[in-house]
């Protein structure tokens, strides 16, 4: 559903007191960059913010292959009305990590719970749907209608680079994918990380617990009893995700799998975040739910850190050895750090729910420009 394009803005400081955001916006943006393996939810909101300047989406491989996940950022930022957003193109393969060594680790350590674009079935009956298998040039229509917007030239490292030498110390990192875009960056330029304001990260996970009783909660919730310092992300291409955690960043903040499991894009939620006449409400209309909110609460707590209710400080890498442990994130408290070139991050624990799914709410039903390229179907 399109809105009508005369509408206007609200201003900063009347939008930041509606989200209800515990900092003063001030008259300059918050200039942050997307690193992620697909798109949806996590993103229009960081696009439907106020006081926030979205510099580009980058891409990676991860839930799905680079290519799709271009595809679909390519169509998000038409449906958010911000087909000026770049979208860059990433890492198709990880460092190291491949399908085949996937394999040969699971003849050797178990079947792993999901493996994202190496998906080929469940091990066990699940309610989620099995995403079509497919190769890395194969990008399938999409149900939102394909983009006509087109990919820039300048590959994904290259942008997020020039980008904060050219904002120093200004440019947020929001990264809910896999980590083999910003390992390229560092390696390619050493001053990458340091010249960044910060990295907020979906990833890696300590010791989830089940605290819903929701039977597709509980189906997420189940994969980290035996493994629970294994989460995907960081487990996609863990020598990447290692040669980021031990770079000089001037902050990090971990969003842990943790914390979402308080948390589920229940058919109740759907329906509440899906009510408004916004396009982007629309799509969400359209979706069957039943996840978490995974990289929602990366966004929603970068926007709103009062949101946070429990957090640690701890030194955080991830076990890049090709063994059992491969790809499982290790945490040590401050003072029991190998000190290797781990870095201390802000580890989030817990949130307020209810303050989360009212900011999404508002997020959702901001006025924003009308959809650009094909109508919605």
């Amino acid at each position: 559903m399109r809105t009508q394009s005369g509408k206007k803005w609200l201003g900063l400081a009347v939008a930041a007191a509606t989200l209800g955001f515990t900092q003063v916006a001030s008259a300059e943006s918050r200039k942050v960059i997307f690193d992620d393996d697909g798109f949806a939810l996590a993103q229009w909101l960081a696009i439907k913010a106020p006081n926030v300047e979205v510099l580009g989406i980058t891409t990676v491989s991860g839930d799905v292959w680079q290519k799709q996940a271009t595809a679909q950022a390519l169509r998000g930022v038409e449906i958010a009305g911000r087909p000026d957003i770049p979208v860059m193109a990433g890492a198709t393969y990880p460092l190291v990590n491949s399908e085949k060594l996937t394999e040969r680790w699971e003849s050797l350590y178990g079947k792993l719970t999901w493996k994202g674009a190496w998906m080929k079935h469940w091990v066990e009956p699940t309610l989620q749907a099995l995403p079509p298998y497919h190769g890395p040039d194969v990008v399938p229509d999409l149900p939102e209608g394909n983009a006509t917007k087109k990919a820039e030239s300048e590959r994904a490292a290259d942008f997020m680079i020039r980008m904060v030498h050219r904002y120093p110390g200004q440019v947020t990192i929001i990264a809910t994918g896999p980590f083999t875009n910003l390992a390229l960056a560092e390696r390619l330029d050493p001053e990458f990380a340091g010249l960044a304001k910060e990295l907020v990260y979906m990833g890696g996970s300590l010791n989830p617990q089940q605290t819903r009783k929701d039977q597709v909660a509980a189906e997420f919730a189940r994969e980290f009893i035996n493994s629970p310092r294994r989460e995907f992300n960081l487990r996609f291409d863990p020598d990447a995700a290692s040669i980021v955690l031990r770079s000089p960043w001037r902050h990090i903040t971990m969003v842990p799998s943790d914390p979402s499991t308080d948390t589920e894009f229940s058919p109740e939620l759907v329906k509440r975040l899906g009510s408004g006449n916004t396009p982007v409400a629309h799509m969400v209309r359209q979706n069957k739910g039943g996840f978490p909110l995974w990289d929602e609460i990366a966004v929603a707590v970068w926007l709103d850190p009062s949101l946070i209710t429990k957090k640690a400080e701890l030194f955080i890498d991830v076990n890049a050895q090709f063994g059992a442990a491969y790809g499982d994130v290790l945490s040590w408290t401050p003072g029991y750090e190998p000190g290797l070139g781990e870095q201390k991050n802000t580890v989030v624990q817990k949130v307020d729910v209810p303050r989360l799914e009212n900011l999404l709410k508002q997020l959702i039903d901001r006025p924003q420009n009308p959809v650009s390229g094909k109508p919605l179907p």
